[in-house]
């Protein structure tokens, strides 16, 4: 595979395609948006990802946005790797669950410190705020007791949806959730920190932060 290059910020939902890149073992280069300086709003990056956010994914073929369509792409382009089921009604259930995270877990999140995107009043953005521990817990729940189908997000086998799913556990804790009501996303969590591609990718965006140790 000819050489990637992710867009990425350091402790954001990039986190899932940098794992899905060490699965496969594609090549690819790490280029820091500085979210912190405003970065992603400057005329260069909105001519690359007009939403102005991360990932951006740059292949031969051009540029791709958001986090499920991108996890997608990687698992189709290394097949051998079977991060993503070949049977289309599985594959249906896979591409439901990526999308749960990103159009409804991820957005509770956001709600901690995007709520600018939903409302100009201040109280409202407070109101979101607050709320944020109850309906990040109420999203999880949901993977908690109906989504897990085993050991992995599929049952058995590992994909992509276990890359996108730990990255957005990665945030339970600093968005106030009370975690003893997630015994299995925790071990889910803890599983995916033993494998050697979340390793590497954790290490290899520590590498891209200015302050890491």
């Amino acid at each position: 595979m000819t050489s990637l290059t992710l867009y990425f910020s350091p402790n954001s939902i990039s986190l899932a395609t940098i794992i899905v890149l060490e699965e496969i073992g594609a090549p690819y280069v790490l280029r820091r948006v500085d979210l912190a300086a405003g970065e992603q709003r400057s005329a260069g990056y909105l001519e690359l990802n007009p939403l102005g956010r991360v990932p951006t994914l740059g292949t031969p073929d051009g540029l791709l946005t958001e986090t499920p369509a991108l996890l997608a792409f990687l698992a189709r382009s290394a097949p051998a790797a079977k991060l993503l089921p070949t049977n289309a009604f599985l594959e249906g259930r896979a591409l439901s669950f990526l999308s749960y995270l990103a159009s409804t877990v991820h957005v509770a999140h956001a709600h901690r410190m995007r709520g600018a995107r939903w409302s100009d009043d201040a109280d409202a953005i407070a109101s979101m705020q607050r709320k944020v521990p109850k309906s990040v817990l109420d999203a999880f729940s949901i993977i908690e007791h109906d989504k897990l189908e085993g050991p992995w997000v599929l049952g058995d086998s590992f994909s992509v949806c276990d890359a996108h799913l730990f990255t957005l556990a990665q945030w339970l804790e600093v968005d106030g959730v009370d975690t003893t009501q997630l015994p299995r996303v925790l071990d889910h969590r803890a599983r995916m920190l033993q494998r050697p591609a979340t390793q590497r990718a954790l290490a290899a965006e520590r590498k891209q932060t200015p302050d890491a140790a």
